[in-house]
């Protein structure tokens, strides 16, 4: 066909064609005629040519203009289809030569659009997204972007002038998959996508599959090259897939990247990725941490969202450096020995219009419905767990922080909210499941297909539930009909023991359960005790000042005992930043932690502690192996109200592995205060929260006491020891004085 349809015409100059390639580019000639036209449009523009680059003079046809909008048309008969360029004259005289976009093959292919389409593919942001790329020899760059529901989706940037009409992309079928190769673009180049809904709205939105994004508050994406970053971490990622976490100490430093250090000497403003890699990867090893767990570093506009508002599901946020600066802060922690989580937010996204919010005119990524689709709490949209491009995407992103950024694990936020229907709304507000019940069972099987593919791909890297009920398997595995967490925030001991210490000693024997209550589901899950972020905000007090204490000298003491008795209850450790060296404000996202503190005794008296209780966690492995083992605990006793005293016993496979814990709750010290123990001979006191060391007085046991064969607390033998008020102390057995060796 040589001459245009009236409606193929108005179309493409009015930008509202859907499928551009049958138009623009080369094209044989139908019927008897022999030959092939060739079309395009190109804006701002007084002339154009083809230039046959097939031929070695390199021979030129003209091409006449059939619209102003600048959509020109050539007839070359006789000819085949061969490889061209476009040659065109700008407006102010300017000669460009360049490959025709419209005269490349889809960069696509079936597979990768099935397994998108089906739920299935684990890494669609190989595919989707804009990606620099070479085909048939031409650099240039790749985009592609689910929109089913749209009638013209067009990539727009600086390239041509942000105007829709001049790269429309084609779609891929009734995939809903629009794509688009646009030689000559290169990395660095800021684009959008300009969609028209179905109700002929004019969209213009953000690539939800970008590894980067301008700043706000334009929010272009910003075609960026992930590869090529030469990493150093082999080794670590190596024996990353030997490990088996679930038996090994975990003690983790949750840290708020934009307000963890400030560089005062320049504006305030908190340090890059690359600068503050150094920085934090010293401190956290000099404070005996295993690992670091970022609050969401993905791309979000609001930064009083603390970054659980994503708006770049792929992508490092801007804020702190590009994305290979995140990458070399990552390789930094590797090298030194020091893991690294992120906290994963698949569970909402923000409203905002130039991101996933009614992505092409409809209802894409979250429910239509406001009883399915709105977080009344937060003012965000839920994803539609049950489509299955949605579940390509969000676990899409899961592991692409695996892949490109080598991620060790994931802490995955507010998982209660998407478990359940009716979660925060109240009889009417919620529609139930197809069976009637609460259960979100679309969230569900999304979860457990999530958990499973991280663990299929990475051996070793981990997975952490923020859960806050009651729910089921959070941690155990699928196959057994569990969520496939690895492990899950112990939130009912976090709000207990921090209800006991915010009583006044006075009152805390009535209030003695507290500190026992959570051994009754301790194995229950595999937990990790956490004091968060979350518990440090909102007019909830630091951690410090939660203490019940007049005094800044006794707070300091009540915290030291609580946090020893944290790090001896069985179960992973996770501290946020600040609440190591006794934090005094509630924190803020826009300021830096109270360093100037640590010149103070009392609050570097608690950063040694934290020190010294990572130091016995990960110097005893029989700790961190026996974590979610119930055999590997007992109670000694639990019941001394009267005294607001709680002691227990961890056990390793050795009897040198056996370690005695006491918290006394009160300011009285317990002098002569009997306890059960299952060996006689000497326990070290290896551990006292009232160390001068660490602030206190020093009051304690010489360095030990001697057990006797004296029953007591339903063990065989027994010692009578010290324990200060407020302190916590803990008892190491010493098998190189031991007389003899009694049955347990």
């Amino acid at each position: 066909m040589v001459k245009l349809t009236d409606s193929d015409f108005h179309r493409i100059i009015e930008g509202r064609h859907h499928e551009p390639h049958s138009v623009l580019g080369m094209h044989p000639l139908t019927g008897k005629d022999k030959g092939v036209v060739v079309r395009a449009l190109v804006g701002n523009t007084t002339r154009c040519e083809v230039v046959d680059i097939s031929e070695e003079e390199g021979q030129r046809y003209q091409m006449t203009q059939i619209a102003d909008e600048g959509l020109y048309e050539v007839v070359i008969k006789d000819r085949e289809h061969f490889n061209y360029r476009l040659r065109v004259v700008l407006d102010n005289g300017e000669i460009r030569q360049f490959w025709d976009p419209y005269s490349f093959l889809p960069s696509i292919d079936e597979k990768g659009v099935y397994y998108f389409s089906e739920g299935t593919d684990r890494r669609p942001y190989t595919k989707l997204g804009s990606h620099v790329r070479t085909i048939k020899g031409v650099k240039g760059v790749s985009f592609a972007v689910w929109a089913p529901s749209a009638k013209r989706v067009s990539v727009v940037g600086d390239f041509n002038h942000w105007d829709g009409r001049y790269h429309p992309m084609r779609v891929l079928g009734s995939s809903g998959i629009w794509e688009l190769f646009i030689p000559g673009l290169e990395e660095w180049c800021y684009y959008k996508f300009e969609i028209i809904g179905p109700g002929d709205q004019l969209l213009l939105k953000s690539d939800p599959f970008a590894s980067y994004y301008e700043s706000p508050p334009h929010n272009s994406s910003v075609v960026f090259d992930t590869s090529g970053y030469e990493w150093s971490d082999k080794e670590w990622i190596q024996n990353r897939e030997k490990r088996k976490w679930t038996e090994e100490p975990i003690s983790i430093y949750e840290v708020h990247l934009g307000s963890w250090r400030r560089i005062v000497e320049d504006a305030n403003r908190a340090p890059n990725y690359r600068e503050v890699a150094h920085m934090l990867v010293d401190y956290v090893k000099e404070n005996n941490f295993t690992h670091v767990q970022f609050m969401p570093l993905a791309e979000h506009p609001f930064a009083g969202s603390w970054g659980y508002q994503v708006t770049g599901f792929f992508a490092p946020t801007n804020r702190f450096g590009n994305p290979k600066d995140f990458m070399y802060l990552v390789d930094v922690m590797h090298q030194n020995g020091i893991g690294v989580l992120m906290d994963w937010v698949p569970g909402h996204f923000p409203k905002d219009s130039f991101a996933l919010a009614e992505f092409d005119g409809s209802h894409l990524y979250e429910h239509s419905d406001p009883r399915q689709g709105e977080h009344q709490d937060w003012g965000t949209l839920i994803f539609n767990f049950g489509r299955n491009e949605v579940k390509s995407f969000l676990i899409g992103s899961a592991i692409a922080w695996m892949d490109r950024f080598h991620i060790d694990g994931l802490r995955v936020d507010a998982v209660a909210s998407m478990l359940y229907l009716d979660y925060s709304r109240k009889d009417g507000e919620w529609v139930p499941n197809q069976y009637g019940g609460r259960e979100n069972i679309e969230a569900i099987e999304f979860l457990r297909a999530v958990n499973d593919a991280v663990h299929e791909e990475y051996p070793g890297v981990i997975t952490i539930a923020e859960e806050s009920t009651s729910f089921g398997g959070v941690s155990h595995p699928t196959e057994h009909g569990g969520l496939g967490f690895d492990f899950k925030w112990n939130m009912g001991w976090m709000h207990d023991s921090l209800n006991y210490f915010q009583k006044d000693p006075i009152y805390r024997k009535w209030n003695h359960h507290d500190l026992t209550f959570g051994m009754i589901y301790n194995y229950s899950e595999k937990f990790v005790m956490v004091y968060s972020h979350d518990e440090v905000v909102h007019g909830k007090g630091s951690m410090m000042n939660k203490m019940a204490a007049p005094t800044i000298h006794e707070k300091a003491k009540n915290l030291r005992a609580l946090y020893a008795f944290m790090w001896a209850w069985p179960g992973k450790k996770t501290l946020f930043m600040g609440s190591e060296f006794g934090q005094m404000s509630e924190w803020h996202y826009d300021t830096s932690l109270d360093w100037h503190l640590l010149q103070y005794k009392d609050h570097e008296g608690i950063t040694a502690l934290i020190r010294d209780l990572n130091k016995w966690y990960r110097e005893n492995p029989s700790l961190g192996k026996k974590d979610h083992d119930g055999e590997a605990f007992n109670w000694i006793n639990c019941n001394d109200a009267d005294n607001s005293v709680v002691s227990f016993l961890r056990h390793g496979e050795q009897k040198e592995d056996t370690f005695a814990v006491l918290i006394n709750g009160t300011p009285v010290g317990r002098s002569h205060y009997r306890i059960g123990l299952p060996f006689a001979g000497k326990w070290k006191e290896i551990l006292n929260t009232d160390a001068g060391l660490y602030g206190g007085f020093d009051e304690g046991n010489m360095g030990g006491v001697e057990a006797i064969e004296r029953e007591w607390d339903h063990q065989k033998c027994s010692a009578e020891v010290y324990v200060p008020g407020l302190t916590t102390v803990i008892f190491q057995f010493d098998p190189s004085a031991e007389d003899e060796d009694p049955a347990i």
